[in-house]
Order: structure tokens, then C-alpha cells, then sequence
């Protein structure tokens, strides 16, 4: 259920555009996890565990599945044929003149926020755009990536609580919970986007099938989340792992958000659950490590990768999303479960004590709504049942 955006004022009764109390977070200059920028070198987008597959980098099987494991599912299919629909308009003619707006960069940023809510976004955050946010180059053509926008606009869109309860986290559904969020990003991403360009700005839209940008570090530096255990995966205090992120970057004048600190780093420590939970174990129950200037915990992309493409019993794999005790819906209790987790350190030791006393992670088949079915060789047909995760293993060059 939408939270109309008056719902929520701060102390001083000022009404905030966000449908989440994002002002009750804690700020801080830099993001929790460490950083070294100077030690940060930009990624080359093929480089990606999915477009490795691709190139054959984990065997044959998994180059052949990797170009079918979203559509051979109707739900996904369509969804992914409809982000594909828009590819190619994410950038655009600017307007030949600018818009008589406000002298005021906060201002502009707040317009900017309800423009992205009243196109139906989830959540919303700004920050400038890291020169090391910037892929080095294209997966598309190899081509070497140009982008030197000032900031970076980033939308958020649930994956859908209810599906999920509904889910195992690795049947039939999974890429289509993706695909809601990656379609309906690229939608807002390009209106948005469009919208700067016909105010007299550059910019450009960044989405599942045309991204020039590197997401989790433009979350984490607009406020949206704190680095988690399940990998190069931002989790946010409000929706935990459940969504996908559209950019938009521009240089439109805006103010920035600040990073955010609710506990995260604490609390992945003692929980792993997704990585208990994990089917490929591909989750790293150790410690963190520093990775091309990054603090994170580890995570095997071959397994991973194997998983959600190779999956021979759904399409594939959000399972750390589904186990993870900061996926729950945003209700009053939960609100206040969240509210002491954010805030009580001891209170994270039993978090996912009480996750697994209330059951949450296993799939409640009164909330499943789609069909098992999967396309094979041009025919759609009941997918082929089975109790145990199976999935094409990597074969590592």
C-alpha cells in the first residue's frame, strides 16, 4: 500500500516529499562501508557475472541459458521485452533554452524528488556522480564509456512484498519480481530524464538494459542504503534488498543527499542468514574484504551467476532477497522492529532469531498468484516440478 507523501513530518512539522521517514536516519559524510577513491579503478561492464556467461566464461550450458533464463517465463519475458521497448531513449535533444527555475539548488532537488514520486517511485536520493560510478566501457560494443554529468538521480522501485511471500526466492517468479523493478525504473528513469533535457539540462537515463553507471556506489552515496552481506548489493533501511535501481545523471544545479548509517554493517556481522539460506553458497559467512577500494563481503560471481541463470526449477534467484530480515512491509510493527534495529545494537543480535521464530523465509502458497510455466523451443508449457534446487554448476575457465 502507497504512503501518501503528507503522511510524514519532522519535528519542526515540515512536510518531507519521500513516502518513507527518510528523515528519521542518521547522516554522514561517507558511507559506512570504507572507500578508498583514489584506489577505486572504473569497471568495464563486460566484465558483469551475467555477461561473462555470455562469453562463455562458465561453460557452455551457462552461455546457452543465459540468453533465455529471463524470458523462459512469461511474466518475465514480458516485462524484459517491455525495459527492451526502452533502450533507446534514455538519452535525447536538449532544449534550446533553460527554464526560468528557482536560484536554488534545494529547491530544485525537491521538485525533482516529486516529479520522480508522482511518476511512482519508491524511493528517491541524489548525489554527485563519482567519476569511478562510470563504467570504463560497454558491454553492448566494448566501447569506451563518455559521461561526465555533475550528478546522479537515483530511483528505487519495490519488488513486491506480497509476490515474495508467495516466492521460494528461486522458482519461476524471481526474474519477474526483477523485471517489475528494471521495467518500471527504465520507465521513470526516462520520463525523468526527458523532463531535465526539456528544462534546458543535460541528461541521461541509466536502466537495466542501458546502463553507463556502476549503481551500489551512487546509493550509497545518495542515502538510499548501506553495503550488506548478500555482496555488491545495497540494502535499504525502508525496503532491505527488495528493489532495483534506475539513474538518471545530469548537470542540472541539485542538492545532494548524505550517506546513511542505520546499523547495517553491525547487524550483517552477526546475522548471515542469506548466506545460510543461500542455495548456490555462493555468501560468504567470513569477515569483510577490501576489493578494488571497496570494504565488502566476498561473494562467488561464478556460483551466483550459475544460480540465477542455470536455474532448471525457476527463472532465476532471489532467495538472500527473500530470507533477509529487513524484507518485510512497511507496517506499524514492523516499523517498530526496524525502529529497533536501526537504533539498539542488542536488539540486532536477535534479529534473526525472531525472524526464524515468526517463520519468515518460507513461501506461504496462498499469497502464489502465477503460473509455473516455462518456454522451451518455442513452446510455452507447464514447467517441470521438482523439490531440490538444481542448478547448471560454472565451468571456470
Amino acid at each position: 500500500m502507497r504512503v501518501f507523501t503528507s503522511d510524514f513530518r519532522d519535528a519542526a512539522n515540515n512536510r518531507h516529499p519521500d513516502p518513507f521517514p527518510v528523515h528519521v536516519l542518521k547522516r554522514i559524510d561517507r558511507p559506512t562501508s570504507m572507500i578508498l577513491d583514489e584506489q577505486v579503478q572504473r569497471v568495464d561492464e563486460r566484465e558483469s557475472g551475467f555477461n561473462r556467461a555470455r562469453r562463455g566464461d562458465f561453460g557452455p550450458r551457462l552461455k546457452q541459458e543465459v540468453g533465455r533464463f529471463v524470458p523462459k517465463h512469461p511474466v518475465s519475458g514480458a516485462l524484459s521485452f517491455m525495459a527492451g521497448a526502452l533502450a533507446g531513449v534514455v538519452d535525447g535533444k536538449v532544449a534550446g533554452s533553460r527554464a526560468p527555475l528557482p536560484d536554488d539548488p534545494a529547491a530544485i532537488s525537491r521538485h525533482i524528488k516529486e516529479m520522480a514520486y508522482f511518476l511512482r517511485a519508491d524511493m528517491v536520493g541524489i548525489c554527485r556522480l563519482p567519476s569511478y560510478a562510470v563504467y570504463s566501457h560497454t558491454f553492448a560494443d566494448g566501447k569506451p564509456v563518455e559521461l561526465n554529468h555533475k550528478y546522479a538521480i537515483a530511483v528505487l522501485i519495490d519488488q513486491d512484498w506480497k509476490t515474495y511471500r508467495g516466492s521460494t526466492g528461486h522458482d519461476w517468479i524471481s526474474a519477474g519480481q526483477s523485471f517489475l523493478s528494471y521495467s518500471t525504473t527504465a520507465f521513470i528513469s526516462c520520463a525523468l530524464a526527458e523532463y531535465i533535457r526539456r528544462l534546458g539540462y543535460p541528461a541521461r537515463a541509466h536502466h537495466a538494459r542501458n546502463y553507463q553507471v556502476v549503481v551500489p556506489p551512487i546509493l550509497l552515496w545518495s542515502g538510499l542504503g548501506e553495503m550488506c552481506r548478500i555482496g555488491d548489493i545495497v540494502l535499504n533501511p525502508f525496503l532491505g534488498p527488495r528493489f532495483k535501481a534506475g539513474i538518471v545523471t545530469t548537470d542540472l544545479p541539485l542538492e545532494v543527499d548524505k550517506p546513511i548509517d542505520f546499523g547495517l554493517q553491525d547487524f550483517c556481522d552477526k546475522c548471515g542468514k542469506c548466506a545460510r539460506e543461500c542455495p548456490s553458497k555462493s555468501i560468504s559467512h567470513g569477515n569483510k574484504v577490501m576489493y578494488n577500494g571497496y570494504e565488502k563481503w566476498p561473494n562467488n560471481v561464478a556460483k551466483c551467476t550459475a544460480m540465477r541463470v542455470g536455474n532448471k526449477h525457476g527463472s532465476s534467484c532471489g532467495t538472500c532477497i527473500k530470507v533477509c530480515p529487513w524484507n518485510k512491509p512497511f507496517t506499524p510493527f514492523h516499523r517498530l522492529v526496524m525502529w529497533s534495529m536501526r537504533n539498539i545494537p542488542l536488539a540486532r543480535r536477535f534479529g534473526i532469531w525472531g525472524d526464524d521464530l515468526m517463520g519468515y523465509g518460507k513461501a506461504e502458497e496462498r499469497y502464489k498468484w502465477w503460473y509455473d510455466l516455462e518456454e522451451a523451443d518455442g513452446v510455452m508449457r507447464v514447467a517441470p516440478k521438482g523439490t531440490d534446487v538444481e542448478f547448471y554448476e560454472p565451468e571456470e575457465k
